[in-house]
């Protein structure tokens, strides 16, 4: 039994759009480029062609069983900061397949790991049963995994010896991500470690370097903000063009 993360350029999408490009390339051939029609067909082809082939090629970069396997070199370097005392707990937000989830319990056997998801439609190859069948095909049993909501937390403050995320928050409609990271952190007990990585660009997220000097007003004892674009996890072309850029890690301890 071997676990499948699956990727989060679904499969069926890449298929489906190149099916389209296909589809619509023999449709503007057929009715020709004299009329205005066919150069608006000629246009949407291109344009859905150019889609097409950047969805393959994140496809391809993503996946767990590819060359390039960028999702497994993220999920590496997120879990190496996350630090869970024997007997503590951890909590994933935004667990998806359980990859991430997975990997801090690797790396801190002695200690339990939560993961949560809403587990929406837009992913629907992704869900509790899944996780937990990663759990088992990893051998790992010190993991648990639960539906919830990264803006409300259904948890106490103060209840994980850890917090941790992979590019989840951006996909969050919000005016105030840095509002969200604080209700991560929120649950976050005095001492422990925390390990978020997404896009922190400013269109998403406002400025983060003031985000950074708030949390160490707060009484944090560390917080960096890592930026991973720039061979860490990606090179800065590869962040460029999969739309990336701003991509970084927000770590410390609380």
């Amino acid at each position: 039994m071997k676990a499948d993360y699956k990727n989060w350029m679904p499969k069926g999408m890449v298929i489906s759009l190149c099916v389209t490009a296909v589809v619509l390339c023999i449709v503007t051939l057929c009715v020709g480029l004299s009329s205005v029609i066919g150069k608006i067909l000629l246009i949407v082809t291109i344009l859905t062609a150019i889609c097409a082939v950047w969805m393959f090629l994140m496809y391809r970069a993503f996946s767990y069983n590819g060359k390039r396997q960028m999702s497994k070199q993220i999920i590496d370097g997120v879990s190496s900061y996350v630090h869970i005392p024997d007997g503590g707990v951890g909590l994933d937000v935004g667990c998806g397949s359980a990859a991430l989830t997975n990997a801090c319990a690797k790396k801190n056997p002695g200690a339990g790991m939560v993961g949560i998801d809403r587990w929406g439609k837009e992913y629907a190859s992704f869900s509790k049963k899944l996780c937990e069948s990663n759990s088992a095909a990893e051998g790992v049993d010190n993991t648990s995994f639960q539906q919830g909501d990264a803006c409300k937390l259904d948890f106490d403050d103060e209840t994980f010896d850890a917090v941790t995320s992979n590019y989840v928050y951006h996909n969050i409609p919000s005016s105030d991500r840095q509002a969200i990271l604080l209700e991560t952190l929120r649950t976050l007990k005095k001492g422990g470690t925390f390990a978020i990585h997404d896009i922190f660009s400013k269109v998403k997220y406002g400025d983060m370097n003031a985000f950074v000097l708030k949390l160490k007003d707060m009484g944090y004892e560390e917080v960096r903000l890592v930026d991973t674009t720039k061979g860490m996890f990606m090179t800065p072309f590869e962040s460029a063009w999969m739309g990336l850029t701003g991509s970084a890690l927000l770590v410390g301890k609380k």
